[in-house]
Order: C-alpha cells, then structure tokens, then sequence
C-alpha cells in the first residue's frame, strides 16, 4: 500500500494557481515546461506543508495566517519567474 497518493505539499496548487493567473496577464503564451520549471524555483522557496485534505489547512487557518500565505505564494511566484527568465536552459 502506498500513501503517496493521500498526502500532497500545499503550495502546490496555490503556487499552480498562482503561476496561471500571472502568466494569462503575458502577450506570449509560456510552455507547461516553462510553467513547471517556475512551480519548481517557487515551490522550492516556500515551506513545505503536508496535507490529506484541503479543508485541513482551510479550517485552521486565521486570516491572518491566510493573508500571509498569500503573500508569500505571490512573493515566491514572482522570484521564481525572474529566477527562469534569467536562467534559459539550454535543450
């Protein structure tokens, strides 16, 4: 039996989220491997919180807490297109 499939980081998808509203705002379309790569830099700048369920984090969190969390997905975002933009691979 593997638990990989009941428990997921999440960031993951507020990072997700996150990357399509910013990126829809872009004249050129990115790639899903440009979009992975700024998951993976923005993902990597955050903490990790793992979860079962989303109500998990929804329910216990003060608006406070959620508000900075915001930010910090937002924050993290940004750097992490800035991180790629300025760091092309070279396939």
């Amino acid at each position: 039996m593997s638990i990989g499939n009941h428990i997921r980081n999440y960031y993951e998808q507020l990072v997700a989220e996150e990357i399509i509203r910013t990126l829809s705002e872009r004249e050129d379309k990115p790639s899903v491997d440009y979009m992975a790569d700024v998951a993976c830099v923005a993902l990597n700048r955050l903490p990790a919180r793992y979860i079962r369920y989303e109500v998990d984090m929804a329910f216990y969190m003060s608006p406070d807490e959620l508000a900075s969390t915001t930010a910090a997905v937002n924050n993290a975002v940004q750097q992490a297109i800035s991180f790629v933009d300025n760091h092309h691979r070279k396939d």
